[in-house]
Parts: structure tokens; C-alpha cells; sequence
């Protein structure tokens, strides 16, 4: 299932009962011909206006609503940035922000509508909630907790459908999902691609005598600094992957967490510091950039071997 297709099917189950809530749109189509079980009053499509989406959701929220805006994240997290800033994360307002085609997901539309720094731009302001989902089920666990958080929630999408994880506890936001256990290294990610790919690197390191942990670190922040350290703890290595820039995303909240209270070596793995170079399929950028299982067990490798390839 598409992360943003669980999002919008959760959203119009819960709406008929949850009467403060709002779903403000802007032009996506997610919302198309959709049944809102008798809370279409409650549906509001603004238009291509993303900076707008934010100011009208902060003027709801503080009048009492919830709102749930949707939005791409390339457009979330730069044209609307000011909006998000100002109206909604420094008045603390419950407006939830739902950002789809993140990542490379949109890749074949090139640069301007990749969603690589989003992350770096949520996670720095103050009273954020930074919630990256996994697959549908995450998305909706995420959704229902959302009726009872105090503050803003940025909700990062994807764009198509994306295989469910192993069979795990229900994620609960600001809580590490330990999917897989291991002493060598462990393999933190967010994310649809990334988990399957750290999931992947761990069973193929594991025919080779090297055992991995596996962490789904679904909420980027807080980050659960506590269930970081335990499961790191006698690891001599730690690799992040993610679907956004190197900088500032996943790999810089826990380099950060691990330089102020466990130093530990540590490989982010991301998309270079660069804009992508070419205009393809998801598949494919995630293979060019090394967001894959194989280039995930080849860092542990490299760095715990010293051979770069099994």
C-alpha cells in the first residue's frame, strides 16, 4: 500500500466521528472522489497555495479544529516554510502536515519536486513532531495518535505502494521500532526504502557471520535518545540510512545523540550533497545513490571488515 493512500484512508474513517477535525487540501487529487461519510463540510480544497494551507490551518487551529493539510514535501518544507514557522510551530498549534512524494519518490519530475532537506527543516523548529512511516499500518498507528498530541506533526509520504514490514509492535511515535536484534552494528532507518534496505543488509550480513540490529526510527523527533543508546550499547558500529540529504536528516539527530552521550562511529547513508544528476524512476535513483540493501551491508563490510564487497 502507498504510505499516502493509508494516510488518506485512515483520515476518512476517523473524520465522521472526530468533529473537530479538517482536511485542507491543495490540489493533490488524493482526496478525489473520496467518501467522507458525512463530513464533506469539513473538506476544503485551497488550491496550488501551499503558504496559504499554512496560515489558514493555523487560524483553524487556534479557533479549535484540528486541521490536516496535504501538501508535497518538496512544497511543505520550503515554499510554505515561513507559514510553518511562524503561524503554526511558534504558536505550538495542533496542525498536521501531511507531506507526500517525499524523498526521490518524485523523481521523474526532477529536482524541483524531490524532497531531500525536509527533514533538516521540520526537525529544526521547536515544538515539531517529525513522524516518518514505514508502511500502511505505521501510517495509520501514526494517525490515531495524532488525535491526542499536544503541538504540530509534520507526517513525511510516499508516493507509491511500498511492501508492510515483518510482522513487529505497532509503532508509537517517539519510540524506536527495533525490528532486528544484533551485537556488531546496528542499522538505524526511516522510511518505506531505507528499513527494507537496512532489513535486507542484515539478513545478508548474517550468512556471513556478522549479526546487525535493525531499528526503525520512525520519529526522527523526538528522537527516543534512551532506546538509541540501549541498542547500541557494545555495537562497534552504527549506520543510518535514509531517503534525504546527508545533512541534517536522520544521520545528524543521531550523530548528535550518540556525540553527546555514547561516541560511536558512525556512516550515513543518504543522498550526497548534491541534487540529482538525472530524472528517472524511484527504483532507480534509490539503486544510483546507494539507498539499497547491498550498499548498506557493503559500508558494514567496508568499515567492520575491510572489504568492501561479500
Amino acid at each position: 500500500v502507498a504510505t499516502r493512500n493509508a494516510y488518506r484512508d485512515r483520515l476518512l474513517a476517523l473524520m465522521p466521528d472526530h468533529h473537530r477535525l479538517v482536511c485542507l487540501d491543495t490540489d493533490t487529487g488524493l482526496f478525489a472522489g473520496a467518501d467522507f461519510g458525512g463530513a464533506e463540510e469539513r473538506y476544503v480544497n485551497i488550491g496550488i497555495a501551499e503558504h496559504q494551507l499554512m496560515g489558514v490551518a493555523a487560524g483553524m487551529a487556534a479557533d479549535g479544529w484540528t486541521p490536516w493539510t496535504n501538501t508535497m514535501a518538496a512544497f511543505a518544507a520550503s515554499r510554505a516554510a515561513e507559514a510553518v514557522k511562524i503561524d503554526i510551530a511558534y504558536n505550538a498549534l495542533p496542525v498536521r502536515i501531511a507531506a507526500t512524494h517525499s524523498g526521490l519518490s518524485a523523481g521523474h519530475l526532477g529536482p524541483t519536486h524531490q524532497a531531500l532537506e525536509d527533514l533538516a527543516v521540520m526537525r529544526a523548529l521547536p515544538n515539531m513532531t517529525v513522524v516518518v512511516p514505514a508502511d500502511g499500518p505505521a501510517v495509520e498507528a501514526a494517525v490515531d495518535q495524532s488525535l491526542d498530541l499536544p503541538g504540530p506533526l509534520y507526517l513525511r509520504l510516499g508516493r507509491k505502494p511500498t511492501p508492510l514490514l515483518p510482522v513487529a509492535p505497532e509503532p508509537v511515535i517517539g519510540r524506536v521500532q527495533p525490528l532486528r536484534e544484533g551485537g556488531d552494528a546496528v542499522l538505524v532507518a526511516c522510511g518505506p526504502h531505507p528499513v527494507l534496505a537496512a532489513l535486507d543488509a542484515a539478513r545478508a550480513l548474517a550468512e556471513e557471520g556478522v549479526e546487525a540490529a535493525v531499528l526503525n526510527m520512525h520519529t526522527v523527533k523526538p528522537l527516543d535518545v534512551e532506546g538509541l543508546l540501549a541498542a547500541v550499547s557494545g555495537a562497534g558500529l552504527v549506520v543510518t540510512v535514509e531517503e534525504h540529504w546527508r545533512t541534517g536528516g536522520l544521520g545528524a539527530a543521531v550523530t548528535e545523540a550518540l556525540a553527546e552521550h555514547r561516541p560511536t562511529p558512525v556512516v550515513r547513508l543518504g543522498m550526497p550533497d548534491t541534487f540529482a544528476s538525472t530524472v528517472g524512476d524511484h527504483g532507480g535513483l534509490l539503486a544510483h545513490y546507494g539507498v539499497t540493501g547491498e550498499a548498506v551491508a557493503d559500508a558494514v563490510r567496508e568499515r567492520l571488515t575491510g572489504r568492501p564487497r561479500a
